[in-house]
């Protein structure tokens, strides 16, 4: 008996795992990331980003999430909101990016990002240019995958972490942006 497709399932169900290709972010380390603009919400209020303009202010943590007010979505907010500061002390900008409209994304920012971070919406060709298109048996899932970048100053990819498992992408990028701090 094959035990494969039923534990994938359950999985994703508890949003702790994804296919292979979901777990595959391939925008690779040291390219230019794509520049955006996109609207979003912070502390409950509609939020202009654009990323260029981000980046002039220092570091920025791209942090892709499938959607707004599931457990691991949550979770992962919560954990990014208690780390606001020590991202802020490294001169780094923290954004949450999901395929959510912007009343959902001004309700997730109040309720779970607790108003310290802003949530923007991942538009299908954000997704597609960070590649992080959830893919589900195959199939894309119209969502956007757990994957976390790091981008520097100067536009270019320094982190990379994709798994479907939230709890160490803050760690990891926290990491990651404390290491550009210290160069």
């Amino acid at each position: 008996m094959n035990f494969a497709k039923p534990l994938v399932a359950a999985a994703f169900a508890l949003g702790l795992a994804a296919t292979p290709a979901a777990l595959q972010a391939e925008l690779p380390q040291g390219v230019r990331a794509p520049d955006f603009s996109t609207q979003g919400a912070l502390a409950g209020k509609p939020f202009a980003f654009h990323l260029r303009d981000a980046l002039r202010r220092g570091p920025v943590v791209l942090y892709f999430y499938p959607k707004a007010f599931t457990q691991g979505c949550t979770l992962e907010a919560h954990a990014f909101a208690e780390a606001t500061d020590d991202f802020r002390a490294a001169g780094a900008t923290v954004i949450g990016m999901s395929n959510d409209d912007v009343p959902t994304l001004q309700r997730f920012s109040t309720e779970h990002c607790r108003d310290k971070f802003p949530v923007a919406q991942a538009t299908p060709e954000i997704i597609r240019a960070y590649d992080v298109a959830l893919v589900r048996e195959g199939i894309p899932a119209g969502l956007a995958s757990r994957t976390s970048y790091v981008i520097a100053r100067d536009g270019r990819v320094r982190l990379v972490y994709s798994n479907m498992d939230y709890r160490d992408h803050v760690r990891l990028t926290l990491d990651a942006v404390k290491a550009l701090a210290r160069h």
